[in-house]
Formats: structure tokens, sequence, C-alpha cells
């Protein structure tokens, strides 16, 4: 969407406080905790394709209240919306992909298409950020939010023309409702330790994998010019292209490739030269892998009926690892700059490259 890279901008030219402007996305991660988990149930109890319809809507919804209404009130209910709209499509997404390679007898290729999946979406996140500065020199806000809403609008669209060949409802066979649905779910986690720890491991790698929003300061870190800081941070994007491409191959090296993730991203952040964005660029493509080929194992090893909801548990553990991240980033920058802290949080992900060994 084309008004991702400017939208702070975009609050900041509306009178917008730094303050107000991080209440926002506050509301914004807020709105993901909450509905995370009861989206991963509406989807194992009603249609996964209508909730990949609902939740692109409602994101351009969002992005349409930001064009025609900007004002704290509008920029806070799009970030409702938004983050309505993404837990809506986590979880749901990911289990109804695998339950029609099942139906179809090709299971084995989920880590691989999600992976690649994955990858035309960094591809074209770039290909966004580098037409919006066009897009707003020809038409503004304007013509960068109703670009954002038709984005967003064309998704649903194309939600609608997913395969469903199953429907969950809410009086099935089962009897099934939202809280027994959640129960199954629970019951999945709390009795298979393989579960729990891949949910752990994708929880975890997930909040590693947040520190990209600070690439462009370890970038600037470097001591190139500002002119240069989106080339390094491009760099590192195509990393996680290439690694999201390669998602479904080599999966029995996962926890020895962990251990050179955690290496070149501790070693490269400590090289305050542009060519220590080689090793993190390394770092962040394997992550991205790493956190395809867990998902393709999670899937494996959960049931139908509570599939999404289960998913859903990994996308809520992310968004606590991704604050605690965050977190750690604002305490360790009152003494270190970016370098160091980039080091010293990767360094504990040694220990989550031990337990995915023992996740059989």
């Amino acid at each position: 969407m084309l008004l991702y890279p400017v939208y702070a901008v975009l609050f900041e030219e509306h009178g917008l406080s730094a303050a107000q402007i991080s209440s926002l996305f506050a509301i914004w991660s807020l709105t993901g905790f909450v509905v995370e988990i009861p989206s991963g149930m509406w989807a194992d109890v009603f249609s996964r394709r209508k909730l990949m319809v609902l939740g692109p809507f409602l994101t351009g919804i969002g992005y349409g209240l930001w064009t025609f209404f900007p004002s704290y009130p509008a920029f806070a209910a799009g970030f409702v919306l938004w983050g309505t709209g993404s837990a809506l499509v986590s979880g749901t997404r990911e289990a109804l992909v695998y339950e029609e390679l099942v139906r179809l007898g090709a299971s084995d290729v989920y880590p691989k298409l999600i992976g690649r999946a994955t990858a035309i979406g960094t591809t074209a996140s770039l290909v966004s950020s580098a037409i919006t500065a066009p897009a707003m020199a020809a038409g503004g806000y304007l013509a960068v939010g109703l670009a954002s809403v038709a984005a967003c609008w064309v998704a649903a669209l194309l939600g609608w023309f997913m395969p469903e060949t199953g429907k969950a409802t809410d009086d099935d066979e089962d009897g099934r409702g939202y809280f027994a649905t959640l129960r199954i779910g629970m019951a999945e986690v709390r009795q298979a330790p393989s579960v729990r720890r891949i949910l752990l491991a994708l929880a975890a790698l997930a909040g590693i994998a947040s520190l990209d929003e600070y690439l462009p300061l370890l970038a600037e870190a470097t001591g190139v010019a500002t002119p240069v800081v989106p080339l390094l941070v491009v760099l590192v994007t195509v990393g996680i292209t290439v690694g999201g491409w390669l998602a479904g191959y080599g999966a029995r090296f996962l926890s020895p490739l962990l251990v050179v993730a955690v290496v070149t991203m501790a070693g490269g952040s400590l090289w305050t030269h542009p060519l220590g964005m080689v090793p993190v660029t390394v770092a962040f493509g394997i992550l991205y892998w790493a956190m395809a080929v867990l998902e393709g194992g999670l899937q494996n090893r959960i049931a139908d009926r509570s599939r999404a909801t289960v998913t859903s548990m990994a996308g809520l553990g992310s968004e606590v690892f991704a604050i605690l991240t965050f977190a750690g980033y604002a305490l360790g920058s009152r003494w270190w700059g970016p370098g160091p802290i980039f080091a010293i949080l990767a360094l504990p992900y040694l220990v989550m490259a031990w337990l995915i060994r023992r996740r059989e």
C-alpha cells in the first residue's frame, strides 16, 4: 500500500505530536493483540475465505478514513480497522492454504509456497515504496490514499476466489462453538510438546525479525551518507526476499543455520563499516527462511478443526516478542548505539537454536 511509507509524515503534517503518533502505534498493536486469538476462532468456526475477504476490506476502509477525514480520531479508527484486518487474515491464510494443499495431496510444498508468498510480498512492498514518491508528486495524499484503498480491495476480491472445499460452521457435527474451538486448540498445544516448542520458536524469531524496523539506524551507524542509507536497507530486504524464496529447501539444517544467523547478525552489526550490512543481510534471510520452515512444521502437527486458532497463537506470541524487542532496544539505546544493541538482542537466540533442534 502506497500510504505505508509516508503515513507518519501524513500524521505530522496534520498537526499530530510525537506523543500522539506513538499513541496511534499503541492503538494499532493493542488492536492486533486483542483480536488475534478471536479471529483464529472465527476462522475455525466459520468460513476462512470470507475472513480473507473481510480483512483487507476493513484495512481499505481505514486508509479511506485517513485520506478523506485526516484527523486524530480518523487516524485512530483507521489503525483499529487495520489492526483488525491484519488479525483476521493472520492464521486464517495459513490454515486455508495448508488444508487445501492437504486435499490436493501436496502438503509437503507448504513451506516453499508460504515462503515464496512472503518473498513476493516483500518485493511488492519495495515496488510500492519506489512508486510512492512519483504518486505523491502527481496527486498528493489523495492519489496515494486512493491507490492504497484500491490495493486493499483488490486483495479482498482475490481472497473471494481462494478455494475452500471445506466450510466450518458453529453447528457442525461436533457441535463446536467459539469456546469449544479454543479449548480444542489449547488442548493441542498443551498435549504436544513439539507444538509448544514450534509456537515459542516462531514467536521468538518474529521478535528478532522485528529489528528490521531499526535497520535505517544500523545502516546510518556505519558512517555512510544519508542518501546511501536506503540502499543498505534495500540490500537487507533483498536478503529477506531470497530467504523466503528458498523456504522449503534444507529444513534439516534449521538449527545450525540459526546459529549462523545469530553469528552473522552479531558480527555484522558490530562491524561499523558498510560491508557489515552484508552479514546482517544473510542473517535476516536465514530468519525469514526459518520462520517459513517452522510454519510448515507447525501446520503438519495440528488438526484442521482448530488450525487457525493455534496458528493465531503464534501470531499473538509474535506480537509479545516484538513488543519486548522494541522495549529492549529502547532501554539499550540509553547506553549503546544500534550495532551493540542488535548484537546483544541476537545472542539469546542461540538458545532458540538448541530448542528447535529438540523439536521432534
